[in-house]
C-alpha cells in the first residue's frame, strides 16, 4: 500500500522533470479582468440597490459664480454663516460645491470676520 502512493518513475531515457505534471499559472491578479465574471458590484454606478431607484446627484455649482459675486465681504455675516458648520468649522468646497478661488476668498472673510468677533471661533458646547 505504501508503493501506490509514491509517484510514478520515469522512463529510462526522460528526466524526472518531464515526466510530472507542468506546473500550475500563477494567480491572476485582482485588477479589472478579475472582475467581470462577478457581475456589478453593489457599490458601483448602478445606485447599490437593486429594483429600487438609482439616486442622481446634482452637480454643484458655484453660488458665487451663479449669482456673480466678485467680492466676498467679510462684514456680510448672512452669507458667510452659510458656509460654517455648528461647530464651527469651514465646510469644504467639495460639499459647498463653491468653486476653488471663491472658496480661498470664503475662507478669508470667515477668518477675518471672526477676528472681529462677527463669528464664532467654535460652535455651542453642548
Amino acid at each position: 500500500m505504501a508503493d501506490e502512493t509514491k509517484a510514478p518513475v520515469a522512463a529510462a531515457g526522460e528526466s524526472p522533470a518531464a515526466s510530472e505534471s507542468p506546473a500550475p499559472a500563477p494567480p491572476r491578479p485582482a485588477g479589472r479582468e478579475g472582475r467581470d465574471s462577478r457581475g456589478p458590484r453593489p457599490g458601483g454606478p448602478g445606485g447599490g440597490r437593486e429594483g429600487g431607484r438609482k439616486y442622481f446627484r446634482r452637480k454643484k455649482v458655484c453660488k458665487f459664480c451663479v449669482e456673480k459675486i466678485d467680492a466676498i465681504n467679510y462684514k456680510d455675516v448672512r452669507l458667510l454663516a452659510q458656509f460654517v458648520a455648528e461647530s464651527g468649522k469651514i465646510v469644504p468646497r467639495r460639499l459647498t460645491g463653491v468653486c476653488t478661488p471663491h472658496q480661498r476668498r470664503l475662507s478669508t472673510a470667515i477668518k477675518l470676520a471672526r477676528n472681529i468677533a462677527l463669528l464664532p471661533f467654535a460652535g455651542r458646547a453642548n
